[in-house]
């Protein structure tokens, strides 16, 4: 609209270099539209005494002063610019209304500045409006905490929470940080922050964080964040510092703004200068300001902006952080979706299936083994077995062999536990297979040479893991699974949720993994999902990449384009169904405004259109790119709920319309 608008750098008027919108709540609190509603009383008492037949001196004395009120908006902020260089919308409405004024069209002058204040001010209602929903997630900490200190609870400020606290949490309360249960256990509803739509259970030693609501059980926690840096405020202050990143519909709407504003004032010159050559100067110089204000390219540069900040502050309210407007673009232009099997499509809490043995050993004497081997190992296989022993002995001498297995020591015998084709399975190769088969991952255990067990772990699929892979082959998008788990396994699994045979990628590393996200690629912009530490570098790779899970997870906010801060796969169409509306609307804004000036510039240029009634198509048409931008803003769709779900949680999310169709 002003410079603002095609100087992203500059901070709003009502609004600070944090993003505070100072309590601009409803229209009214905005400075633009106060001054607006003085300047359009002035002027209508100016037009009213017009046509009373008053004394011309005073309707033109109210005409002059609502022409002030309506120019102290944005005057004296482009003259500020331009003292630095810079010229924008702003500089083309000064320049027009000096212009007018100097033609004797005081009336229609301050017409142009009323108009173009109000649309200022609703510009920045709406960008106020869209950042309060990102900045409301901080309303989800509570006014008080209560801490043990000195042997006695007190209540006091969130903000004077210390790590190391002991915070008491007591049923239906939130929690004001984050932090570790010490002591109880509960049910905690965190449908407001991750958008998960059951309660999950919590228990000593499990992570919680700021915004959940406690549910029946009172529990102890360790504080392990202040409230300056606990997750809720990370997300708010990463989204905030990436909002200024723009994706290619922003820079290409930068690209057409910036050189325009120039080319519009040398246009109007040269209109002005050949026309008084040719004609009646005060014509044509009338003419050249019409056109300085028709080909203004206010509603171009506000298209994108205002669409991407509504849009990015809804994604966290359904539990995706998107990091900008560069992510938010390119996760609407999303053909390829390639997902890690491990804690994405699955739950990532690996069990014990069954176990195979051989010369005369039990199952006890199979996990055993396994058990002694894996004893300071962190893999998820590793917890599965150590799971099955309540007392593991420790083997010597335990060595990793990459992409292989393990080797050690027990009881004076080398025992070697790994996968099938490192350890030959011998007789238990139909077992193995049948496992396999069933989706298990099989590790075969050896002691002192001779095979003596097979042991198969599965990683269930996530409830909703086959309606989400559904979902999204019926949105038109490719998916393929890509897993460091063998063929068989992968393949067994990939059945199970829907995803066919051929888009299976199995026995990969994380260099393999990220080699094929390139080559899927060059079929269309990809997004690959995974849980964003081991997955680092396919994540890197795809044109997005989408950590999932990530609720306070430090490595996968940072490193992914975007974060899905619940375990509920269902967010991940979610969120590309909300990218993909918000990017068609986007080229909606964009072409709406380029078809504008196409309609205006000949109008403006042979006189049918004069400057008042360009400058309020003008502003209509802001007005509408404003609105449209703010429809981006609104959830894309409900969750639907699982047996035993709120109804209030899931009642938060509305659907909306459908975005565009694939193209």
């Amino acid at each position: 609209m002003s410079e603002a608008c095609c100087d992203h750098d500059s901070p709003r008027p009502e609004a600070d270099e944090h993003g505070d919108d100072h309590g601009v709540r409803t229209l009214w609190d905005v400075k633009e539209l106060r001054f607006a509603a003085a300047a359009g009383l002035a002027l209508l008492a100016g037009y009213a005494l017009g046509w009373a037949d008053a004394p011309d001196r005073a309707a033109l004395a109210l005409k002059a002063l609502a022409l002030v009120i309506a120019a102290w908006t944005f005057v004296p902020s482009t003259l500020r610019r331009l003292a630095r260089g810079r010229i924008g919308v702003g500089t083309l409405m000064t320049i027009a209304a000096v212009g007018a004024v100097a033609l004797g069209e005081i009336g229609e002058a301050a017409t142009l500045a009323f108009l173009y204040a109000i649309a200022e001010g609703l510009e920045e209602y709406a960008v106020a409006r869209t950042r309060r929903g990102l900045r409301a997630l901080l309303a989800l900490v509570p006014d008080r905490a209560t801490v043990v200190r000195g042997g006695n609870e007190t209540v006091i400020d969130p903000a004077e929470l210390r790590v190391g606290d002991t915070m008491i949490v007591k049923p239906a309360e939130r929690l004001a940080t984050d932090g570790i249960v010490r002591e109880g256990r509960t049910a905690l509803d965190l449908s407001a922050i991750t958008g998960e739509s059951v309660p999950v259970e919590t228990g000593p030693g499990e992570a919680v964080h700021a915004g959940s609501i406690n549910g029946t059980g009172a529990l102890t926690v360790e504080v392990t964040a202040g409230a300056e840096d606990n997750s809720l405020a990370r997300i708010v202050a990463i989204v905030e510092a990436e909002q200024s990143r723009k994706g290619a519909a922003q820079r290409l709407a930068d690209r057409i703004a910036r050189p325009l504003v120039p080319a519009v004032i040398a246009a109007a010159a040269l209109v002005a200068a050949l026309g008084s050559l040719l004609g009646d100067p005060s014509v044509w110089i009338e003419r050249a300001l019409v056109v300085l204000v028709a080909v203004s390219p206010c509603a171009l540069a506000i298209a994108v902006p205002v669409t991407v900040v509504a849009a990015v502050g809804a994604a966290s309210r359904f539990g995706a952080l998107v990091k900008g407007g560069a992510a938010l673009e390119a996760l609407g232009r999303v053909r390829t979706v390639a997902l890690d099997k491990t804690g994405t499509l699955t739950a990532n809490r690996p069990a014990v299936v069954e176990v195979q043995t051989r010369l005369g050993r039990t199952r006890e004497d199979v996990l055993a083994v396994a058990a002694a081997l894996e004893a300071r190992s962190e893999h998820p296989l590793a917890r599965a077995v150590l799971a099955e022993v309540e007392a593991p002995a420790a083997a010597t001498a335990v060595e990793a062999v990459t992409g292989a297995g393990i080797t050690g020591r027990l009881d004076g015998a080398e025992v070697r536990l790994g996968r099938p084709g490192w350890i030959d399975p011998g007789p238990l190769a139909e077992a193995v297979a049948r496992m396999q088969g069933e989706g298990a991952t099989v590790v075969l255990v050896e002691d002192d040479g001779r095979l003596i067990g097979a042991i198969g772990v599965r990683d269930e699929l996530r409830p909703e893991a086959r309606e989400v892979i559904e979902g999204l082959h019926r949105d038109g998008y490719r998916v393929a699974m890509l897993t460091g788990d063998s063929v068989a396994t992968a393949r067994a699994l990939a059945r199970q949720a829907g995803i066919r045979d051929d888009a299976v990628h199995a026995e990969l590393r994380p260099e393999d993994k990220s080699r094929l996200v390139g080559e899927l690629g060059r079929g269309g912009p990809v997004a690959m999902v995974g849980d964003g530490v081991n997955d680092a570098p396919a994540l890197a790779t795809a044109h997005v990449g989408i950590a999932m899970g990530s609720m306070g997870t430090d490595v996968a906010i940072e490193t992914a384009d975007v974060a899905l801060m619940g375990e509920d796969l269902r967010h991940l169409p979610q969120s590309l169904r909300h990218a993909r509306r918000a990017r068609w609307i986007m080229l909606q804004n964009i072409g709406l405004s380029l078809a504008l000036i196409a309609v205006l510039l000949p109008l403006a240029l042979f006189g049918v259109l004069g400057l008042a009634a360009v400058v309020l198509v003008h502003e209509l048409a802001e007005v509408v790119v404003i609105a449209n931008g703010v429809r981006a803003g609104r959830f894309h769709g409900a969750l639907a709920a699982r047996p035993g779900t709120s109804s209030t949680a899931v009642a938060a999310l509305q659907p909306v319309e459908s975005p565009e169709p694939m193209r």
